[in-house]
């Protein structure tokens, strides 16, 4: 079942966020239609900046858009000329006062969607896609992952029939909210057809600290220090107390 559902939306309001953060009643479906072009449009912008997600918020007809990339030396260009030249391009294009800030992707290798584009440009290039993913996964784990799986499927090396492959290491738990799952997917276009590639990554587990886990821990912490003063003879357990039976008699 975990497969079936992007990990983002299954964690949204736990601890992932939504992409577009803004609320309208009456302009939904515009500014809607509004951000996916407005992504595409910088993503294609961007192509060889290695953008790993984009970040859109409004309020009141002012637009800030968060671009996480690996490259942000090309993106801001020398004295900041490129990036004064996307802004000026976008507000054009949309006529809305748009703001945009630079983040850099401290790990590129640890990034699904940037994993992702990375096995495709190899493919795209005739290079064995089994050499491209097992390079990748040996890079994500030595980059701090938990976890990296890799799916490539369609006319692998040019097969009449289509199939997948998986490669995988760590561990991927789908399931569990709090682990820190992304998932990226891209399509290589080759000679022989489109290839698919999905990647999940695992960063680790993050625990939301509300009022009520800090109690429950407060209290755990209060349990553990008081068995310190238990005397030994309550810790001892049945098959202990046995034994000092039968070695009395």
């Amino acid at each position: 079942m975990g497969q079936k559902v992007n990990p983002k939306s299954f964690r949204l309001g736990t601890i992932k966020s939504w992409s577009s953060r803004w609320f309208s009643k009456r302009d939904y479906a515009n500014l809607l239609h509004r951000d996916i072009t407005l992504r595409k449009a910088i993503k294609e912008r961007l192509k060889e900046s290695g953008v790993g997600e984009i970040e859109i918020e409004r309020s009141s007809g002012n637009v800030k858009v968060n671009v996480h990339t690996s490259k942000p030396g090309m993106v801001i260009g020398r004295q900041g000329a490129a990036l004064e030249e996307l802004k000026n391009d976008v507000q054009q294009q949309f006529g809305d006062k748009i703001e945009i800030n630079i983040i850099e992707v401290a790990k590129p290798d640890a990034c699904a969607q940037l994993v992702a584009e990375s096995v495709a440009n190899q493919i795209e290039r005739r290079m064995p896609f089994r050499r491209a993913a097992k390079q990748s996964v040996k890079k994500g784990m030595e980059s701090g992952l938990r976890g990296i799986k890799i799916r490539v499927a369609g006319r692998l090396n040019g097969a009449d029939i289509s199939r997948e492959e998986t490669f995988k290491d760590g561990n991927i738990p789908l399931h569990t909210i709090r682990a820190d799952v992304e998932m990226g997917e891209i399509a290589a276009k080759t000679t022989y057809g489109q290839i698919g590639i999905k990647v999940w990554t695992y960063r680790g587990e993050i625990f939301l600290k509300d009022d009520s886990s800090v109690k429950r821990e407060e209290d755990q912490n209060w349990l553990a220090e008081s068995r310190k003063d238990v005397p030994e003879k309550e810790t001892k357990g049945r098959l202990e107390e046995e034994l000092e039976a039968n070695s009395k008699k």
